[in-house]
C-alpha cells in the first residue's frame, strides 16, 4: 500500500501471527465455545428465517479491537460500514437491508474463537472479517459448522485455505503471490546474493520459504535464511549472519517492530546492500524505529490501495468525509468484503450458506480494489495485486 505523508492515508501493522502452540491451545477453546453455544452453532447462514430470502441481512466482522493491533479494528469496521451504508442507500440487496455486527479477534486465537461463537449465536449470515491469520484459523471450523460463508479481507496465510473448507474465501493476496512479486523484483534489481529473514510465525516463514524457492528458480542465490524471535531487542545473531554471508539484498518477512530494529542494526554493522520488507512491516512506525536515515530506500511488497489505482483518491475523500480521518490498512479490503458478500447474495437470491458459497464461485469480473474478481478453485484471488513500495521521507510511497 502507498503510505504517502501528509494528506494521504496512514497505515499500521498488518497481520500479526503467532506460533503453533497458541493455535493448538485455541483449538481447545474452540471446543469449549462450541459446547457453550450449543445448537446455535449449527443455525447460521440462513438469515432471519428458514429460507434466507427475507429480513435483514446480517454480516459479522471479526477484527482486533483489543491487543497490540487494536488500531486496525476501526479501519476495518469503518471500511465495512461505508459499504453497508452505500448499499442500503441504494435499496439494499433485493430490497433487504444490510446490518454489520463487529466482534473482537484481538489477534489472539482464544479471543477470536469466542468472538466467532458470539457472531454465530447472533445469527449472522456471512462472516466478512479476519485480520490476523493465527486468530482467523480457529474460526474456520466454527463458521463452517454453522454453514456461514467467510469472505476474509486481510488475513492471508496459505494455511487458511489449506484445509480446503468450502466456506472459506480470501480477497487479499496470498503469501504465494507476495513471494512471487518479491522474487521478481529482487531479480530485477540485479541481486546475486539474498538473505531471507523471518520471525518464525506461519505467515512470515511461509513467505520467506516461498521466496527462497522462487529466487532459486530465477537463478538468484539465497546465501542465508535466518529465523528470529519476535519481541527481542537484539538481533545481532541474524545481523552477523547477513554480514558474513556478503548478501547484497535482505528480505524481511515479519513485522515492523522487529523489522525496524533489524534495519537499524544492519546499518550499524555497516550493511550497504538493499533491503525489502513484506506487508506486515509496511507502517510509518518502521521509519521511527529504524531511524529515518536508515529506512530511506527500504522497499516493500504490499497489496493495492486507493493510492495505486485509478480514481482511488475519490474513495479516500468519501471515507474522510464520513469518518473524519484517512482510511487505514485493510479499510479497502473490508469495504470490498461487504460488496462481494452483497454481490454473492444477489446472485444466490438468498442468504442460505450453500447458495452463497456457490454464488461466490460464480463471480467473474466483479470489480474490487485489486482488480476484477474471480476466485481460484482454492478460493483465493486469481491475481494478488502486489505493488512495490519504497520509504521516502517518513513513510512508504509507490516505487516508480
Amino acid at each position: 500500500m502507498v503510505r504517502p505523508s501528509a494528506g494521504h492515508a496512514r497505515w499500521s501493522n498488518p497481520m500479526t501471527l503467532i506460533r503453533r502452540g497458541a493455535v493448538i491451545a485455541a483449538a481447545m477453546v474452540i471446543g469449549l465455545s462450541l459446547a457453550a453455544c450449543g445448537s446455535n452453532l449449527t443455525q447460521g447462514g440462513s438469515g432471519n428465517n428458514g429460507s434466507g430470502t427475507t429480513g435483514t441481512i446480517n454480516l459479522g466482522m471479526l477484527t482486533p479491537l483489543t491487543g497490540s493491533s487494536a488500531a486496525i479494528g476501526p479501519n476495518m469496521q469503518n471500511g465495512a460500514q461505508l459499504a453497508v451504508d452505500e448499499i442500503n442507500a441504494q435499496g439494499g440487496v433485493g430490497g433487504r437491508k444490510l446490518a454489520l455486527t463487529v466482534s473482537d479477534e484481538g489477534c489472539d486465537p482464544r479471543t477470536a474463537a469466542a468472538g466467532a461463537a458470539k457472531l454465530v449465536s447472533d445469527h449472522i449470515d456471512i462472516s466478512v472479517g479476519g485480520y490476523c491469520s493465527s486468530a482467523t484459523l480457529p474460526t474456520l471450523s466454527i463458521f463452517n459448522k454453522a454453514n456461514i460463508p467467510m469472505i476474509i479481507p486481510a488475513a492471508n496465510s496459505a494455511d487458511l485455505v489449506a484445509q480446503k473448507l468450502p466456506n472459506v474465501f480470501m480477497i487479499n493476496g496470498t503469501g504465494i503471490q507476495q513471494a512471487e512479486a518479491a522474487s521478481k523484483f529482487i531479480k530485477s534489481q540485479g541481486s546475486t546474493a539474498v538473505a531471507l529473514l523471518d520471525d518464525n510465525t506461519s505467515y512470515s516463514t511461509d513467505i520467506a520459504k516461498r521466496a527462497g524457492l522462487d529466487l532459486q528458480s530465477l537463478g538468484v542465490n539465497v546465501v542465508t535464511h535466518q529465523s528470529v524471535t519476535a519481541g527481542e531487542s537484539n538481533y545481532s545473531g541474524a545481523v552477523n549472519a547477513v554480514m558474513s554471508s556478503h548478501a547484497d539484498f535482505v528480505y524481511w518477512t515479519g513485522y515492523y517492530q522487529e523489522g525496524g530494529l533489524i534495519i537499524k542494526q544492519l546499518k550499524a554493522a555497516g550493511y550497504q546492500g538493499k533491503i525489502m520488507v513484506a506487508d506486515g512491516t509496511v507502517d510509518e512506525k518502521l521509519v521511527q524505529i529504524a531511524g529515518q536515515q536508515n529506512a530511506q530506500g527500504v522497499f516493500a511488497t504490499m497489496t493495492e490501495t486507493p493510492q495505486t489505482v485509478p480514481d482511488g483518491q475519490a474513495w479516500v475523500k468519501k471515507y474522510q468525509d464520513k469518518f473524519g480521518s484517512a482510511p487505514g490498512p485493510y479499510s479497502t479490503q473490508s469495504y470490498d468484503a461487504i460488496r462481494v458478500a452483497a454481490e454473492a447474495i444477489r446472485l444466490a437470491g438468498s442468504t442460505d450458506g450453500q447458495a452463497v458459497i456457490k454464488a461466490l464461485m460464480q463471480i467473474n469480473g466483479f470489480k474490487i480494489f485489486s482488480g476484477p474478481l474471480k476466485f481460484t478453485p482454492e478460493h483465493t484471488l486469481t491475481e494478488g495485486g502486489f505493488d512495490i513500495l519504497v520509504v521516502r521521507g517518513d513513510d512508504f510511497a509507490l516505487n516508480k
